[in-house]
């Protein structure tokens, strides 16, 4: 179990907010290097940093230390609880998941930075997970608890972050590329902390600062698809821009003067715990970034690659190391305690149960998995044999969906705390 520790902890450290600004953004003396582009400090008379996310507040300190007393002041919007520090930025305490009127006031006074931004302005936007919640702007005559409601009523239905996102992006001001609209002629350097299967820009935080392809019309499908009638303000929004009476979000086209940089993602973290794996001496393959699907299933599919290696070497011979990332969906039909990463952990270990030996680890890196104090779980071909000589049942946890109490009685909870940043899940296994 200490090398699948070791594994995920290398993850952790490739995925640190602000280790990932400082890889992307130096100063060598009135130079700014952004991702390899190079921006001369003498042309800007203010610099500003907004945003929002888990992430924001490490990396709006990230931010400062690289330019220093040529920040001028910003406004970053960050979850409760989150580790301030921060002394040209306001860090600003926001409702996480659920939106709230802090959340609301950071939203109107980054907007305001951004639209009182000249061609001598340059604004450097940090956004990670959690970025959607932390920076509500509904746009009139659509309320924060009508956007709440909506919300909702579409998660409850099983709609996607794609699709809320297409939702979000037509009820508020700042999403969609809005914020980098509004910002012009300034020029705006947007560092990215991608919790989104495929890193798609435009779907991280609801894309504040790129062009978007949705419209008014695909808003109004969706609610249709889930049979959802909204709010009446936000009825009466969409119908007005699919008639054509408020403008689309910006295309791609339209956003200029604008710099969106992946500073961080699992792919990062996962190829940072390959290294490790093979430093351990194990052969190592990386599976996919791509993981999404029920977590049970996806858990199956995994250990069938491991019994795949246990009876007949391949893909790789042991000792060997899997790795996958993404972010699975569990069906709750139990009212146990767990989240996505116990439950994978304790799927894929009653599918071994035959086998061994081996190691199991998933745990999100932003040290919270569902509604626990506990970022995942590991377990190894004795966990359910211990289990066993306790009484326990596993598959009647599994079943209740209580992974988290099974692994608090069998052992194996993995607690790392909040870690302050958030590139979806890491799944170490290892055969010997």
């Amino acid at each position: 179990m200490k090398d699948a520790l070791a594994i995920f902890r290398a993850a952790l450290r490739a995925a640190d907010p602000e280790e990932a600004v400082y890889r992307h953004l130096r100063r060598e003396a009135d130079t700014l290097i952004a991702g390899g582009r190079r921006y001369s400090l003498k042309r800007f008379d203010r610099v500003h940093v907004i945003g929002a996310g888990k992430a924001g507040a490490a990396m709006a300190r990230a931010v400062e230390r690289v330019l220093g007393k040529n920040i001028c002041g910003g406004f970053v919007n960050v979850p409760e609880g989150a580790s301030l520090g921060a002394r040209r930025v306001t860090l600003n305490s926001s409702g996480h998941p659920v939106p709230d009127e802090r959340g609301l006031s950071g939203a109107r006074r980054i907007e305001q930075i951004a639209r009182s931004a000249t061609s001598r302005d340059l604004l450097i936007c940090v956004i990670s997970g959690g970025a959607s919640a932390l920076l509500p702007s509904p746009a009139h005559p659509v309320t924060l608890d009508d956007m709440r409601r909506a919300t909702t009523q579409l998660l409850a239905c099983g709609a996607t972050i794609h699709e809320l996102n297409t939702i979000r992006k037509h009820l508020e001001t700042l999403k969609g590329g809005q914020l980098a609209r509004m910002a012009a002629p300034g020029r705006v350097i947007s560092l990215i902390l991608s919790d989104v299967v495929g890193d798609d820009l435009d779907v991280i935080g609801s894309g504040p600062t790129v062009g978007d392809t949705s419209s008014f019309a695909d808003a109004a499908r969706i609610f249709e698809k889930y049979g959802v009638a909204p709010p009446k303000s936000i009825a009466a929004r969409i119908a007005l821009g699919a008639r054509g009476e408020i403008p689309e979000t910006p295309r791609a086209a339209e956003i200029r003067n604008v710099h969106n940089l992946i500073a961080g993602s699992n792919r990062l973290a996962i190829d940072a715990a390959a290294v490790k794996a093979r430093q351990l001496g194990y052969r190592t393959m990386v599976l996919s970034t791509f993981v999404e699907g029920e977590t049970a299933d996806v858990a199956r599919t995994h250990a069938a690659i491991v019994k795949e290696i246990l009876t007949r070497s391949r893909p790789l011979r042991p000792p060997a190391c899997i790795l996958s990332g993404g972010e699975t969906t569990v069906t709750l039909r139990g009212a146990g305690l767990g989240g996505r990463n116990q439950e994978f952990v304790l799927a894929a270990a009653i599918a071994l149960e035959r086998f061994r030996p081996f190691t199991i680890l998933s745990a999100g890196t932003d040290g919270i998995d569902g509604p626990t104090d506990a970022a995942g779980a590991i377990a190894s071909q004795d966990t359910l044999s211990c289990a066993s000589a306790m009484g326990l049942d596993p598959r009647e946890y599994l079943r209740h969906n209580d992974s988290y109490r099974f692994f608090e009685r069998a052992g194996g909870l993995i607690k790392t705390g909040p870690t302050g940043t958030n590139v979806m899940d890491v799944r170490v296994i290892l055969i010997v």
